[in-house]
């Protein structure tokens, strides 16, 4: 088989009647409809276009329609046993990205398959979920208010106005709007990203900032900044965070080549010639430290270089090489899609979670479908099959 088809037999083996699960491995806690997982395995088949795939994504989107909360949170994951489930809406803190991830979803595969009477199945809860989103700006000042462990990088120290979670909501906007438009949501959509542009990387604009004291100490960087909360800025680097401003065409020509040259210096300084998923590392001794190994719910596994501390993920590294084909790096892009491809079928084709970017061990569960969905998602891109953006 090639490459390609043995990512989409792994989607296949957790395609159920319910939804993709993020692991073939027989893990309880990944045996589970993910939204975060299912969407993004979901998009990765409605691009391919395999029927099995296509009516996976559907179901996905159903079950986490029906198990949205009444205040308008999209479940973390739903867990069946027999005709039984159980919703979680996170851990230690509840999940911001999942509504994002919901709203994308459905857009993306109405937008693909035409299914128009789907999307208008689903709008209220559509407009649930923009509800609450909304209501997380608890400021009403455009930017929601994300909690530490709120997002995909849930044992990481981020916290408040993260950039990630702003991003992620403005794809949901968009990719709603190209159906609707709506004039409140399209203001909104603005007002979001005039946000984002003027307060996440430092420039020589006079323009109003959320926080002018934080703002004034930011140092100028090539990439946005991870998050701004209350207490100033964090200005690490998030590769997940970087792969949407390039898929979503944030900011000018100057802030895309800046950014890749920091992306692509960093890529090829490393080993495995991928990205991180934040860069620097944080060890024992920096001050984030006890954020961040108190922030686990059972084991500690963020050591220096693995899972969100440093680790390299080949699903977020997918997202990297679209944004690279958005901006026209294609041979970039095929370069980052090879090294997915690598990690990808170490010990036979065992997809793992993510890996140490120092010593190249795998990290995680094996069979992680979503590292299945980011060399769909690329090799996808590179063929010129699209997403809606």
């Amino acid at each position: 088989m090639t490459p390609y088809q043995h990512s989409i037999e792994l989607l296949k083996r957790v395609a159920t009647p319910r939804g993709f699960l993020a692991s073939a491995n027989d893990i309880a806690n990944y045996k589970r409809v993910w939204a975060r997982d299912g969407v993004i395995c979901g998009l990765a088949g409605i691009l391919d276009g395999d029927e099995v795939l296509v009516a996976t994504m559907k179901n996905t989107l159903l079950t986490l329609a029906n198990h949205q909360h009444e205040n308008g949170m999209i479940p973390s994951n739903v867990y069946f046993e027999g005709e039984q489930s159980s919703v979680s809406y996170g851990g230690l803190a509840g999940r911001v990205d999942t509504v994002a991830w919901f709203i994308i979803g459905v857009c993306q595969y109405v937008y693909k398959t035409s299914d128009t009477a789907f999307l208008k199945q689903l709008t209220p809860h559509i407009h649930k979920g923009f509800q609450i989103q909304q209501s997380w700006e608890y400021n009403a000042g455009d930017l929601m208010y994300v909690p530490r462990s709120g997002n995909w990088a849930d044992e990481y120290p981020t916290q408040g106005f993260i950039l990630y979670d702003q991003l992620l909501r403005l794809w949901a906007l968009r990719s709603y709007l190209h159906f609707d438009n709506d004039a409140t949501l399209r203001k909104k959509e603005n007002a979001i990203t005039e946000k984002i542009l003027v307060n996440y990387k430092k420039s020589d604009s006079s323009e109003n900032r959320y926080h002018p004291k934080a703002y004034q100490n930011l140092q100028k960087t090539p990439f946005w900044a991870a998050s701004l909360e209350p207490a100033g800025y964090q200005t690490q680097f998030d590769a997940f965070a970087a792969s949407l401003a390039l898929l979503l065409n944030i900011g000018n020509p100057q802030d895309h080549k800046e950014l890749i040259n920091y992306t692509e210096t960093l890529r090829l300084s490393l080993d495995l010639q991928l990205l991180p998923a934040f860069w620097p590392v944080i060890k024992e001794g920096d001050s984030d430290w006890k954020w961040l190994t108190n922030n686990c719910k059972y084991e500690f596994r963020n050591y220096p270089y693995e899972f969100h501390n440093g680790g390299t993920w080949q699903m977020v590294n997918g997202f990297y090489g679209v944004g690279l084909m958005t901006q026209k790096e294609e041979e970039k892009a095929k370069q980052v899609h090879a090294e997915i491809e690598k990690l990808n079928q170490k010990e036979n084709w065992s997809f793992y979670e993510n890996f140490n970017s120092k010593t190249g061990a795998p990290n995680g569960v094996p069979f992680c479908t979503w590292s299945a969905a980011g060399s769909v998602l690329l090799e996808q891109a590179l063929n010129n099959n699209k997403l809606l953006v």
